[in-house]
């Protein structure tokens, strides 16, 4: 099943008095387990789309479901649980709680589930020891790099055993060489926990490691190419 669909979705903000549009008439299926981007230039509309998929913002128009679930109608706090439940984030600005720890800044979203305490010690060992961070689990964020910042990113969005990981510019704060590391190890962990990655960014090292890539311009889908064992095509 897929893991997202949106079928004629629209979205319109309202500047003052003029209405302008983000999105008109978004059809999507992502690919469950697949590495999915999402790609335009500044003002596509690429962030809104990811924000709608994300459950942060509703559309105006059209269905959305996510795990199944149609989610434009949820009420802020159902929408509350349901994110907690079914899908992970990592952001380009790492949003990692300065005051606590690698470990516990990984464990944080498992605290709000009903997970026994030593079932979430053991998940996040395991995740810490995954993205190569083991030993710099005691130490808070501004104490780790960049890189490693966002290695306990990535391990925070699987802590819950999401259905679905989003980021948002996820090598946008990074340098080349360390954002390609990032990309491997994201397409790693993809690849071990099963579950759908979807995120934004105009970075061709991401685009290049992508199974689908959706181009998005004005607040339109104008191409989706995917990878099959034709190599990639557009569909």
């Amino acid at each position: 099943m897929s893991p997202v669909v949106l079928r004629n979705v629209g979205k319109t903000y309202r500047l003052d008095t003029v209405d302008v549009p983000a999105l008109t008439d978004i059809n999507l299926a992502i690919r469950a387990n697949c590495f999915t981007v999402i790609s335009g230039s500044s003002g596509s509309g690429k962030t809104t789309l990811l924000n709608l998929i994300a459950c942060m913002d509703r559309p105006d128009c059209g269905e959305i479901l996510v795990a199944g679930q149609s989610v434009q109608t949820m009420s802020d706090n159902d929408l509350s649980d349901f994110r907690a439940r079914n899908l992970g984030f990592i952001f380009q600005n790492f949003n990692l709680l300065p005051v606590l720890t690698a470990y516990e800044n990984v464990e944080y979203p498992l605290l709000l589930t009903q997970i026994p305490a030593a079932q979430r010690k053991q998940r996040v060992l395991a995740l810490l020891d995954a993205v190569g961070l083991a030993d710099r689990m005691r130490n808070l964020p501004g104490q780790l790099s960049g890189g490693q910042r966002q290695r306990v990113a990535i391990a925070r969005a699987l802590a819950a055993e999401p259905r679905l990981v989003l980021a948002d510019e996820p090598t946008a704060n990074l340098d080349s060489q360390t954002g390609a590391a990032i990309i491997a190890l994201m397409r790693k962990m993809q690849r071990e926990h099963q579950v759908a990655f979807v995120f934004s960014s105009h970075d061709p090292q991401v685009q290049a490691e992508a199974d689908d890539a959706v181009f998005i311009r004005d607040g339109r889908i104008i191409r989706i190419d995917q990878c099959n064992a034709r190599g990639r095509v557009t569909v």
